[in-house]
C-alpha cells in the first residue's frame, strides 16, 4: 500500500520560490510513475509535472520552464521546485503515483490510484 506526503507549502510572494516534497513508502519497486497536481478553489484537479522510473519528465503548460519536477530515489522523495510564482499558482498541490500509466495520460488525474492529503501553496 504506497502512502504519500507532501510538505513544503507555505505563503510566497510573486516572484519567489517554494520547493514541494512527497515521501514516498510502500511502494514495492522503483517502477512507478509519479506526478504534482494542484487544485485551486472551486476547480478541478490539474496535472503539472510528472516524472517516470527512467527520469522521463513533463510538465503542463502552465508551469513550464518555472517548475521542475525531480526524485531522490534513493530516500524516496519526490520534489517539485517552483520558481516564479504567480498568484495563479496559488492552489492545493498533491503528489500522485500509479505503477500503471497509459502512454501520454500522465498529467490525467484519473489515471492515478494513490494521493497524497496535500500541501497549500499561496502566492500573493
Amino acid at each position: 500500500h504506497v502512502q504519500l506526503v507532501e510538505s513544503g507549502g507555505g505563503s510566497v510572494q510573486a516572484g519567489g520560490s517554494l520547493r514541494l516534497s512527497c515521501a514516498i513508502s510502500g511502494r514495492s519497486n522503483e517502477n512507478y510513475f509519479l506526478a504534482w497536481f494542484r487544485q485551486p478553489p472551486g476547480k478541478e484537479h490539474e496535472g503539472i509535472a510528472s516524472i517516470d522510473g527512467d527520469g522521463s519528465t513533463r510538465y503542463a503548460d502552465s508551469v513550464k520552464g518555472r517548475f521542475t519536477v525531480s526524485q531522490d530515489s534513493a530516500k524516496n522523495i519526490l520534489y517539485l521546485q517552483m520558481n516564479s510564482l504567480k498568484p495563479e499558482d496559488t492552489a492545493m498541490y498533491y503528489c500522485a503515483s500509479d505503477s500503471v500509466i497509459l502512454p501520454g495520460r500522465e498529467l490525467e488525474a484519473s489515471q492515478y490510484t494513490y494521493w497524497g492529503q496535500g500541501t497549500q501553496v499561496t502566492v500573493s
